[in-house]
């Protein structure tokens, strides 16, 4: 299923979303105009999980973890994770505020990549893409927007049908595929391909963490007379 959008209108412009959509975009941008070189950026500022477990220094672990999440490998991988991101990211970052989401985005993000280092932690393919974080903002979607309806793109034999499907199924069917593929990878441990454990570890920890990010409500005190 592709979502278009969803029925939550936000109160708040989502600057944080804008600026990260925004920031992916000039990193994707600058990896176009590297050519062939770009697998060696990938590699200079790609997370490595053996090179991350044999790390030395806090900063030589969690420098490349911020940086991977900016890479993307290609045009279906980085409009892929900008999509998801448009869609759910604006609500979420008004149920949190700025600067709240901007932290809870990249604890996910961390999250998941650690996720993905623990299953497989002898890997030396570097781990590129926002796609964990991602998976924690529709964790945190499905926390905090159960009720919502997404109209989505959903295949119906060989055509696309244009439906509205409810939040919680949307998502809970997005996790479920991520858990039967992170399991099958288990058993096929590819070299390379999806960080399907990243996905899974980001939502689980956007599920988790969400109501800790959440804005407090204001309580308006009425005075005594």
């Amino acid at each position: 299923m592709i979502p278009l959008r969803d029925s939550v209108r936000s109160r708040s412009r989502p600057w944080v979303m804008y600026a990260l959509l925004v920031i992916n975009a000039l990193v994707f941008r600058y990896e176009l105009s590297l050519g062939r070189s770009v697998i060696n950026f990938f590699y200079e500022y790609g997370l490595i999980a053996w090179e991350f477990w044999q790390a030395q220094s806090l900063v030589d672990r969690v420098v490349p973890l911020i940086t991977s999440m900016f890479i993307h490998v290609g045009w279906v991988h980085f409009l892929g994770n900008m999509l998801y991101l448009w869609v759910f990211g604006d609500n979420v970052e008004d149920r949190m505020g700025r600067l709240r989401f901007l932290a809870f985005y990249l604890i996910c993000g961390a999250a998941a990549a650690v996720a993905q280092m623990i299953v497989n932690p002898f890997s030396r393919v570097p781990m590129i893409g926002a796609s964990g974080a991602i998976a924690g903002v529709l964790g945190a979607y499905l926390r905090l927007f159960p009720g919502a309806r997404i109209l989505a793109l959903v295949p119906y034999f060989f055509f696309l049908h244009l439906a509205e499907v409810p939040a919680v199924i949307f998502l809970v069917f997005w996790f479920l595929i991520q858990l039967a593929q992170g399991a099958l990878a288990l058993v096929a441990m590819p070299a390379g391909g999806p960080a399907f454990w990243a996905h899974i570890g980001g939502f689980v920890a956007g599920f988790i963490l969400a109501p800790h990010f959440r804005k407090k409500p204001t309580i308006e005190v009425l005075p005594p007379w």
